[in-house]
């Protein structure tokens, strides 16, 4: 026994305690812990520390401090509303403090609530919302090509490098709405569905454009229409079609090793028949052929080359 409490005065001389005298755990308050102007939580100016922190545009909250200043419902990132007074709010009360007064608003359909104010002085103080984004013009080339009008990005449609309104995104013809897929940029800077841009910039005679009808009542063939172009300004050198020197457009446009072609000009030089990007060859003499016109013009000669096996071909 007398070991025992020898121990014991050893223990409490050692720092060592027993299970009713260890220290209890206190809850520190650290708004209390005042932190620099302007550096602290907006609320009671206490220093934020990680373990309580709730941010709401770029300032930290103490968790406990971020409710609602009004009604002090606790707020979350969702249902939180930054006031201009710098303060939150939940939605209601942000409604009430700092939304539009007037008949229909801030407490329900059919109540009025003018705060003492005259009719004009509401009308005046009520915000301003317009939802046609066409009236707020934009720079000069900036805006939208068919109304002028400022463009942003939830009704942006993109079409050859500019910007577009949704609801302006329409064939300039028919009015017929358009997307990526159905959309053709005419050399007017304007966009045509598919039929209307046959029929303004398309190859014109027998058979084009419209659906074959007849032409002449006696009895004589029709001349022979040769599709490519033949009349306008030519491209600049190098950039236009390979065939015929016109400008290409991105509505007809096909692409070779060297260089882009209309698409009625896409046809092999020999034959002229059709070439797509499975049946094309590129000559060494900037043609394109198909494969068999390719074999004969640049392919190895001699017996059971170029036409078939047991041929002799000389060049």
């Amino acid at each position: 026994m007398v070991g025992f409490d020898v121990t014991l005065r050893r223990g409490r001389r050692n720092g060592i305690l027993s299970s009713d005298q260890a220290p209890k755990t206190t809850v520190a308050d650290t708004a209390s812990i005042k932190a620099k102007p302007g550096q602290g939580c907006p609320r009671c100016g206490g220093v934020v520390f990680a373990a309580e922190e709730v941010l709401a545009k770029g300032r930290q909250w103490h968790r406990k401090c971020f409710k609602c200043r009004d009604c002090t419902k606790t707020l979350d990132s969702i249902n939180a509303c930054d006031g201009p007074d710098g303060d939150v709010y939940c939605k209601t009360c942000y409604g009430k403090k700092w939304g539009p007064h007037g008949y229909g608003f801030a407490c329900g359909s059919g109540f009025l609530q003018t705060d003492g104010l005259t009719e004009d002085e509401i009308s005046q103080s009520r915000p301003f919302y317009n939802p046609d984004t066409t009236s707020i013009k934009a720079p000069p080339g900036q805006g939208c090509p068919r109304c002028g009008g400022m463009v942003f990005a939830a009704e942006q449609q993109l079409a050859k490098g500019t910007m577009w309104h949704k609801k302006c995104f329409n064939c300039a013809e028919c009015h017929r709405p358009l997307d990526s897929v159905l959309a053709c940029d005419g050399p007017d800077r304007e966009i045509h569905c598919r039929a209307c841009y046959g029929k303004l910039f398309g190859p014109k005679g027998f058979g084009f454009g419209h659906r074959p009808t007849l032409v002449c009542a006696d009895g004589t063939a029709p001349a022979v229409h040769d599709p490519r172009p033949n009349s306008g300004p030519k491209a600049a050198p190098g950039q236009g079609c390979k065939r015929c020197g016109y400008a290409v457009y991105a509505a007809e446009q096909m692409i070779s090793k060297n260089g882009q072609w209309h698409k009625r000009c896409f046809s092999c030089h020999d034959c002229n028949r059709s070439l797509d990007s499975t049946t094309l060859n590129d000559g060494p003499d900037g043609e394109i052929y198909c494969r068999g016109c390719y074999g004969r013009n640049f392919g190895p000669k001699g017996v059971g080359f170029g036409m078939g096996a047991g041929t002799l071909t000389m060049a």
